[in-house]
């Protein structure tokens, strides 16, 4: 093979720029026609670099001790290709990029970097991260390695080898061989795309590859707030006395109902988290498990006489634990023996307290989603679905409020 070019350029990406303000230095490889990018692992002060010489200007400690690291990379990359020179054979810019960064064992790949990913996220659980987050990344790294071994018969990707195709083979792997749920499938391609985009800003991928791929559309589900019919039905509900858990489960229900406290936070809150206020109301003060944001409730006293019901000395929580596992299944069976015809789930309760029990009653949205613990009050709008009930009095008000206007032509 005769070689007319070979050039190294080292270039800065200013659109990668971290945390600190450093740009990461990257090099492209030209053998003939052929070129090939590659992350140097290096980063700079923007200011200092010099794209001319490819080179840091100054005598700066970062500037020394950078400029010592490319000098040490643009050595490698030269004695890759004097070696498959001396080979006789024919080569191009990918394949010089590759002897440069040597084997799989030693490159940055896909399941390597997902990797990183997990377990960055599950040393960040109980700091600013739930420990309901990690099975989600736990379980995406399975069906990734499973598609990957499905469709190259190999074990493991360089990033170099991933085209916009991959991801579409990935989605239909996922929901055609796996039979995943459209929600299910989005969630694992934005975590792939997170995994895409660190791999692209590190250097260890030459382009994004979910730059011109849109994420599957979520499915809209509209929140299930009980009717004033089911909930009465539920909370009046004959069940038998040996039945229970199915009691307990009921009176947690109620309990999220009067609350707005998701399961998460029932099972863990405590005598500490009741305080009563100067006017002598009992009070709920607690952070939510999935945000730390916090959450105040007064308590009606419905709420009240459910947390007297299961006073215990001989534990901290309001209530006994009922798994999420067990509960899901008496949910079905309360909705059963309530004479419910719909799925009945914990979450309703939530939607219950906002659009049922507060927004009916006239609670001002602003003071609900305070309440419920949102961060923002467009997640609070979700949840409080203005009934038609409610519609109708707000016109109502609105007509008695502006009866005695005149229009003036």
């Amino acid at each position: 093979m005769k070689v007319v070019k070979f050039k190294v350029l080292l270039y800065l990406k200013k659109s990668g720029l971290d945390k600190s303000g450093k740009a990461p230095i990257m090099g492209r490889i030209t053998v003939n026609r052929t070129m090939a990018q590659f992350g140097c692992k290096l980063s700079c002060t923007p200011e200092l670099w010099n794209p001319r010489e490819s080179r840091l200007n100054g005598k700066s400690r970062e500037a020394v001790e950078t400029n010592a690291k490319i000098e040490k990379l643009l050595l490698a990359v030269n004695n890759a290709f004097d070696n498959l020179v001396s080979r006789k054979v024919d080569f191009d810019a990918t394949d010089v990029k590759n002897h440069f960064q040597g084997s799989m064992e030693t490159q940055m790949t896909l399941m390597r970097m997902t990797d990183v990913v997990c377990d960055d996220l599950k040393a960040r659980i109980g700091i600013d991260r739930a420990k309901g987050t990690y099975p989600g990344y736990h379980y995406m790294r399975l069906t990734l390695g499973e598609f990957i071994e499905h469709q190259y018969k190999v074990k493991d990707l360089a990033f170099g080898q991933l085209t916009e195709q991959f991801i579409h083979d990935y989605q239909t792997f996922a929901m055609e061989n796996k039979g995943y749920a459209i929600d299910t499938v989005r969630h694992h391609l934005a975590i792939l795309k997170k995994i895409c985009r660190l791999a692209y800003k590190e250097g260890y991928a030459d382009r994004s590859h979910f730059q011109h791929f849109t994420l599957p559309k979520q499915s809209d589900k509209t929140p299930r707030a009980l009717s004033r019919e089911s909930f009465e039905k539920i909370r009046d509900v004959e069940i038998p006395a040996y039945r229970k858990s199915h009691i307990l489960a009921r009176d947690m229900f109620l309990f999220g109902c009067y609350t707005g406290v998701c399961y998460a936070d029932v099972v863990s809150i405590t005598r500490e988290n009741l305080c009563t206020d100067e006017d002598g109301a009992l009070w709920l003060k607690y952070r939510r498990k999935k945000n730390e944001l916090r959450a105040s409730v007064k308590l009606l006293p419905e709420a009240i006489v459910l947390i007297e019901k299961y006073h215990s000395e001989e534990r901290d929580t309001l209530f006994p634990l009922l798994r999420w596992s067990n509960l899901r299944r008496h949910m079905k069976a309360l909705a059963a023996l309530a004479g419910i015809k719909d799925d009945l789930c914990y979450h309703q309760a939530r939607h219950s307290f906002a659009s049922l029990i507060t927004l009916e009653a006239g609670v001002p949205i602003e003071t609900i989603s305070r309440m419920l613990g949102h961060s923002d009050i467009s997640t609070t709008q979700v949840y409080a679905r203005v009934s038609p009930k409610k519609l109708f009095e707000d016109m109502d008000k609105f007509i008695e409020a502006t009866q005695d206007f005149k229009l003036t032509l």
